[in-house]
């Protein structure tokens, strides 16, 4: 049975293309516009991973990661956080919150899909050059 992910942003151009990329890698996709039905979404059914934007209508990226951190039932499932915030500040942030990668749009698909591979367990760490 494949790996269920949970993309959370509300961009449905975003929410295409994710979707899009991930189904052909041989993932089952369920979407969220918003922090309220990811949540809720989580909490039907349990992702094996989520993909989160952090500029969510009602609760933002930081507070559902924070939610689902502090709940023993999904305070493992890893997230990746993807968003147009590319400032440090919202980096640190996000990954102190627990989220396990962080990716800035705009992004390359291949390189979500290979993240996503690399937390499930799939395939080695993507290489990536060293900031300067």
């Amino acid at each position: 049975m494949p790996a269920t992910i949970l993309s959370v942003d509300d961009e449905d151009d975003v929410t295409a293309l994710v979707s899009f990329h991930l189904r052909k890698a041989g993932y089952l996709v369920r979407t969220a516009a918003d922090g309220r039905s990811a949540l809720n979404a989580v909490a039907l059914e349990k992702p094996d991973l989520l993909i989160l934007d952090l500029m969510l209508p009602d609760i933002d990226g930081f507070g559902v990661c924070e939610i689902l951190r502090r709940q023993p039932k999904t305070a493992t499932i890893p997230i990746i956080i993807l968003t147009a915030w590319a400032t440090p500040d919202a980096q640190h942030v996000g990954l102190e919150l627990g989220a396990l990668d962080y990716m800035t749009k705009p992004f390359s698909p291949r390189a979500l899909v290979d993240r996503v591979d690399h937390l499930l367990g799939l395939r080695p760490a993507p290489i990536t050059k060293p900031r300067r």
